[in-house]
């Protein structure tokens, strides 16, 4: 499902994203590393037609991902996979979010005992997302 383009943008304005097919859904995780990366919960959506403008900085987190935040403000921006065209971008650079659901939840056993989320949304433990989607890392922290 395709919406009409969304624009945000980073906590000081220097950094502008443009997004021509946002979901319209969010997905959690509640890795070691995206809850050091985001300080606590790590919300993303995924897409592929992005543009973003300004003093980005990306930082490699793994062998195979990066980060990417504000040279100016350090606001958190999008990660990516080398050779993926889509970005997991953060959810808080637009205004339009505010309203989707989240559709997937995962890492579970490794929330935050204040940051679990209730609902009915698909979730999975670390054993049950690595049996799917095993990381060359193993363990995340």
């Amino acid at each position: 499902m395709s919406a009409a383009a969304i624009e945000g943008r980073c906590l000081c304005g220097a950094v502008h994203v443009t997004v021509g097919d946002p979901p319209g859904w969010v997905g959690i995780c509640h890795c070691d590393m995206c809850k050091r990366w985001s300080g606590a919960v790590f919300a993303c959506f995924g897409a592929s037609d992005v543009t973003v403008t300004g003093p980005v900085v990306e930082y490699r987190s793994s062998p195979k991902s990066f980060r990417a935040f504000c040279g100016q403000c350090g606001s958190h921006l999008y990660m990516a996979d080398e050779g993926r065209a889509e970005r997991d971008l953060m959810p808080g650079l637009f205004a339009e979010t505010k309203d989707w659901p989240v559709r997937s939840e995962i890492y579970t056993d490794r929330a935050l005992c204040w940051a679990r989320l209730p609902g009915d949304h698909a979730q999975a433990t670390e054993a049950e997302y690595q049996k799917k989607h095993p990381s060359p890392l193993g363990e995340t922290s």
